[in-house]
């Protein structure tokens, strides 16, 4: 006899749909999993037969095989278990199929019965939702987790013969009693602050200001005390809160490395990750499902403490996702594409001993500056939108020149923000930092004057193709926080400004 049931597998950070076909037929006794499966999933004969016989159902002791279509899409995790229990229970007759059609399940099976969750259940409850199926039935730890997703129906089991009484019409379990949430992990930052606690840098402020109206990259150089990564550490304060489907592709993102949750995430990632770390670590490696800090501050913040001081071919690894906002990763075995569009912030001391152009302390030679600065390519320079020096403020400036506040701030750039949404609606972009060439032309039409300027700059080896249309992005965003509809001269000129910096004092492209 054959029965079938849909359940899902998670690939890296994707979702397939696996069609279950078991067939049930006199024979020898034996249990065969075909369609690529790994070992957890060829480990589940075991589980299965197990918690069949506990749950008080019987095993039958014929020749079983289970198909897992489309046999050439790889199988992985526990997550099959209750899929296979349940199509064989009606493949031997013990239970009614008709119902099969209609459900997806997820879920772990224990020795006893008891059906445990599955990593990835946000995932696989908006795949459920994509294929059109009625019901999600999974473990009832993960129940409200899956209820996250609009138009699902979402059946709690505690149990595999729970999942048989909803199968035969009857209704889920209770779900479990809510957990106090833990604290997300934001990647290493201390703390969020407030903007006003930032004394004696209002150029760097506003530049702070930009880089989140527009969801720019930004680049910040100084001496060591001179507020740059106090300035980092408080940008999370002024930025907008997550649309609903960037909070549903953050959480997303979350579940299936395993995070438990119970509601879609609110704050934008930030993270924060040591210079220390690997290429792998940073932009993601061969092994399936291992995602870098890219892709965890995916709708968010990446956040490079001392930049110099990270491996070359590290911060090489970055240019696609800056560029395109996205990763693709291209191994013998297999590829995948992963979503990285995030804000790049970095700080970096302007030279080893960190004071070049701090009065005399500096004791750098020039070939020590020229080799410091040669860590920093010029296409990764190229990508980086503001270029921002900060200088060490004497004492009398500092406590004269007092900052905006978190909450000034982010009015500023929710109004920007609300500006480019009505201006890109349609689109398929929010920011001006994802517009392309064709929008760019579209919304950022400069006059005569402007214009004159940008030829300048270019001229002057200044500003590359792509750093003439950063420029443009920024100076967008820049007459967005200013309320005007058209990019005037002063915003150009003050964008050109804010991408020049100590990096590109040799006459460089940057």
């Amino acid at each position: 006899m054959l029965a079938r049931a849909h359940a899902f597998t998670i690939d890296g950070l994707h979702t397939r749909h696996v069609s279950v076909e078991l067939d049930v037929r006199p024979g020898l006794p034996a249990f065969t999993i075909v369609g690529l499966a790994d070992t957890a999933v060829r480990e589940a004969r075991e589980r299965i037969q197990a918690a069949i016989r506990n749950a008080g159902y019987k095993f039958p002791a014929q020749r079983i095989t289970a198909s897992l279509a489309p046999s050439d899409v790889r199988k992985a995790g526990t997550g099959l278990d209750l899929a296979i229990a349940c199509a064989l229970l009606a493949a031997s007759g013990q239970i009614a199929g008709e119902r099969l059609e209609r459900v997806a399940l997820f879920g772990e099976l224990a020795l006893s019965g008891q059906v445990r969750p599955s990593r990835g259940t946000l995932a696989v409850a908006q795949a459920t939702r994509t294929a059109g199926l009625q019901t999600l039935m999974l473990a009832a730890a993960r129940a409200r987790e899956a209820g996250l997703i609009a138009g699902l129906e979402v059946s709690a089991v505690e149990s595999l013969r729970s999942a048989v009484r909803v199968l035969e019409g009857g209704e889920g379990d209770p779900l479990p009693a809510r957990e106090p949430q833990a604290i997300p992990d934001r990647g290493g930052d201390v703390t969020v602050g407030d903007l006003s606690d930032v004394h004696g840098q209002p150029l760097a402020v506003e530049a702070l200001v930009i880089a989140a109206a527009g969801s720019h990259n930004c680049l910040m150089s100084g001496p060591p005390g001179t507020g740059k990564t106090m300035l980092a550490q408080r940008l999370p304060s002024i930025l907008p809160p997550l649309s609903s489907s960037e909070a549903v592709e953050v959480t997303r993102i979350h579940s299936l490395l395993g995070a438990p949750t119970e509601r879609l995430a609110v704050a934008r990632p930030f993270r924060a990750p040591h210079h220390t770390i690997t290429t792998a670590g940073l932009i993601g490696a061969a092994r399936r499902g291992s995602v870098g800090e890219v892709v965890l501050a995916h709708n968010g913040v990446l956040f490079l403490d001392e930049l110099s001081e990270f491996a070359r071919r590290t911060l090489e690894a970055l240019r696609q996702p800056l560029e395109d906002g996205r990763v693709a990763l291209a191994r013998a075995a297999h590829s995948a594409v992963y979503p990285a569009r995030f804000m790049l912030i970095a700080a970096s001391n302007p030279c080893p001993c960190g004071y070049a152009g701090d009065g005399e302390r500096c004791a750098c030679s020039e070939s020590e500056l020229a080799r410091y600065r040669r860590r920093l390519s010029g296409p990764l320079l190229d990508r980086i939108d503001l270029h921002i020096d900060l200088r060490r403020p004497d004492r009398q400036a500092r406590d004269a020149l007092r900052s905006t506040s978190s909450a000034q701030a982010r009015e500023r750039v929710l109004l920007a923000r609300e500006r480019q949404a009505r201006r890109l609606r349609g689109t398929g972009v929010a920011v001006n930092s994802a517009m392309d060439v064709g929008l760019l032309r579209a919304n950022a039409k400069v006059d005569e004057r402007a214009e004159r300027l940008l030829r300048g700059a270019c001229e002057r080896g200044l500003l590359s193709n792509r750093g003439e249309h950063r420029v443009l992005r920024l100076a967008r965003t820049i007459a967005d926080l200013r309320g005007s509809a058209r990019v005037l001269a002063c915003d150009v000129g003050s964008a050109i400004a804010l991408r020049s910096n100590s990096y590109a004092r040799d006459g460089r492209a940057a």
